[in-house]
């Protein structure tokens, strides 16, 4: 989708556009080493460098960071950039720094003399783009020093943050709109990776931006799968999917609550996967320590709340894997976002069961909000669950949540597309469903969770069952054509379709106003079949030419396009890099990207004048790291491959990179402390 009007859109500046273009595209080639920008990010650049504000909606990996970052460094002035996470402004700059760029921020973790040097560096003109917090800028001193300045442009990262009806809502981002009421010159630029269409008009109307300029770019992150698998053991369902899949491959696990992610982490590293926790609930030092090494190391998992991610602009990790159901498909959509930013393919994997609906449905009720924050959150949830449920192709279906047209024949590489999914009229046994927990709640008043409901149609006498002398039910055993397993999808499929509701503590289920029509026989109640076995992380990778062709997966995806006898100069220039990265003490991407590495090795430059040809490699680091990569190349020009140089075939370059990020904050301290698999009491 293009750029579109907003509200009521600004006229395009065409007066100095080609020579605004034009210092735009230099500054982009100078300073970040590629020669086009890509998608939508040059027309966002020329309207931002020509003073017109932009609400700018473009995936994770998407290149956002360049429509603010191009536009500071052409525009006169200082670029300041809100952004919602301080932990990680540190390491933004550093990337910028390691530019050429003059970057600086300002937040609680620096001391006094450190904020006054930065002070000094912007009222002298001597920062080129400045990053700040949200809560500063309610601070009269703050808003007086920037006063005192020359500000290029204002950008607003992570927009979606002013939206009280999206999934990562903050106060400090309401007060955003007097930036355009103190500075009425100075263009703004709102960004965010998920918003639908109400949260996009959301942020233009609290952000008081009603003659900005909107552009959509595509959601679609073509390189990343994703899977869904039901959910049996799931820790064991994720080693699985890791060892034959992602050994030794940077990644992120989420899970739902703290005590899963420590259970989560010690249960990987137990078996051989390196992997470290993080959650709200650890004290900083440890959390900052964590947060370094995965930026700093190679292969490292975090286990995580949604606490961890945001603003992390590591592009090589390579998969995110979900052991507990998202509240939204907007959170869903920003955390698989952050696989895979080089372009590479990657994974989203989740395990989804009977339990996660519950639980989910159960946190909406008891949770804090009026009843219509409640509905908001339920429809959130009803999205979530309809991804999850859906037999058709999965990328189809987040596309189209976000108000963008899927390819009708379907992705190729989603589960759904590689291994299309059976359904089957499941009306009879939604029926018996329904008609076991109608009898409970007419004949004896009560009402019971998913376990009991499943025992009394396989006919189980078990303790309970006998206690409450439910097997004289004339429901007792009526289901024992199906296994448990399928029972249990049964029933997680009727509460996705709405047709079933969790009700009180205990998450005891319910009818609705819909059960009724099922029941009559005036519905039809169509459900996917579940696998007789769990589908295992190989299960969804497809067969056949079709799913080899559209669909195939290796570990090492950063190598997976080089000719073999490349191998070892992309593993020597890793390891070159791994070593100034450590001297320096900043993560390996701020020198350079697998992807720009990627195309040295396979160019194989022999001059400071070739290398600066590749895609991302700017003036400032061609002339800190050329003379040590051709160097390394030239240790290995004797080596097998080297001598064929000339008749590899060249990669295209990658385009315009997405710079150095700005994403959220930590999740709620109040999430619940439950395993991810409840006791089969607990719902009773």
């Amino acid at each position: 989708m293009g750029a579109t009007g907003g509200i009521s859109e600004m006229p395009r500046v065409t007066e100095s556009a080609g020579a605004a273009d034009s210092e735009a595209l230099a500054a982009l080639h100078r300073v970040f080493g590629y020669g086009a920008f890509r998608g939508e990010q040059e027309a966002v650049i020329e309207h931002v460098v020509a003073g017109g504000d932009a609400v700018v909606l473009m995936p994770t990996g998407g290149g956002k960071s360049l429509c603010y970052q191009i536009p500071s460094l052409v525009r006169p002035g200082t670029g300041i950039v809100v952004s919602p996470l301080i932990a990680l402004m540190q390491d933004q700059v550093d990337a910028l720094r390691a530019l050429g760029v003059r970057a600086g921020f300002m937040n609680s973790t620096q001391d006094f003399d450190e904020r006054r040097v930065v002070e000094a560096e912007f009222l002298a003109g001597e920062l080129d783009l400045l990053y700040l917090a949200p809560e500063r800028l309610r601070l009269d001193s703050t808003l007086d020093l920037l006063s005192r300045g020359k500000i290029a442009v204002f950008a607003i990262d992570e927009a979606h943050c002013v939206s009280q009806w999206g999934h990562d809502f903050r106060p400090d981002y309401l007060a955003l709109s007097l930036l355009g009421e103190r500075w009425p010159d100075v263009p703004r630029i709102a960004l965010t990776a998920t918003a639908t269409r109400a949260t996009h008009q959301e942020i233009t109307q609290r952000l008081n931006m009603p003659t900005a300029r909107h552009f959509v770019a595509s959601f679609d992150r073509p390189n990343i799968q994703y899977r869904i698998v039901p959910k049996a053991d799931p820790k064991k369902q994720l080693l699985s999917f890791l060892r034959e899949e992602h050994a030794g491959d940077a990644g992120i696990v989420y899970c739902l609550s703290r005590k899963s992610v420590e259970a989560t982490a010690e249960f990987l590293s137990r078996n051989g996967i390196e992997a470290v926790p993080y959650h709200a609930g650890l004290d900083a030092g440890t959390r900052a320590a964590h947060q370094s090494r995965f930026l700093r190391e190679d292969g490292l998992v975090v286990v995580a709340t949604i606490a961890f991610g945001m603003g992390i602009d590591k592009p090589d990790v390579r998969f995110v894997a979900h052991l507990d159901l998202p509240k939204s498909v907007e959170g869903y959509y920003q955390e698989t976002g952050r696989a895979g930013r080089d372009g590479l393919p990657s994974t989203a994997w989740m395990a989804y069961g009977l339990n996660d609906v519950i639980q989910q449905r159960k946190l909406i009720q008891s949770g804090e909000g009026d009843e219509a924050f409640r509905r908001r959150a339920a429809a959130h949830l009803d999205a979530m669950l309809a991804l999850c449920e859906t037999a058709q192709c999965r990328r189809g279906q987040l596309l189209a949540y976000f108000g963008q047209d899927p390819d009708p024949v379907g992705c190729g590489n989603c589960d759904t597309c590689l291994t299309p999914p059976e359904t089957w009229d499941g009306t009879v046994a939604a029926q018996k469903v329904l008609s076991t927990v109608v009898r409970l709640q007419r004949e004896r008043g009560q009402k019971f969770g998913a376990v009991q409901i499943v025992d009394i149609l396989l006919g189980r006498r078990t303790g309970k069952v006998i206690q409450f002398d439910h097997d004289q039910l004339s429901v007792f055993g009526i289901g024992e054509e199906l296994s448990e397993g399928e029972w249990r999808g049964v029933i997680r499929q009727l509460l996705a379709q709405g047709l079933l509701a969790v009700e009180g503590e205990y998450g005891t289920l319910v009818l609705t106003e819909a059960s009724g029509s099922v029941l009559r026989r005036e519905r039809e109640v169509p459900l996917r079949k579940e696998p007789k076995k769990p589908v295992t992380s190989r299960s969804a990778s497809g067969s056949g030419a079709a799913g080899s062709a559209r669909g195939e997966r290796k570990a090492k995806a950063a190598v997976a396009e080089l000719p073999e006898e490349l191998v070892p100069a992309f593993e020597a220039l890793r390891a070159w890099r791994a070593e100034q990265a450590r001297e320096q003490g900043v993560p390996a991407y701020v020198i350079f990207h697998d992807a720009t590495l990627r195309e040295i090795v396979t160019v194989w430059p022999e001059s400071v004048r070739e290398l600066g040809g590749v895609g991302g490699v700017g003036e400032k680091k061609l002339a800190t790291y050329g003379a040590g990569v051709l160097q390394v190349l030239g240790s290995l020009r004797e080596a097998p491959g080297a001598e064929s140089e000339s008749t590899a075939a060249v990669s295209e370059p990658e385009g315009a990179g997405s710079g150095p990020g700005t994403d959220g904050w930590p999740e709620r301290d109040d999430w619940p402390e439950t395993d991810e698999e409840p006791a089969p009491d607990e719902w009773a």
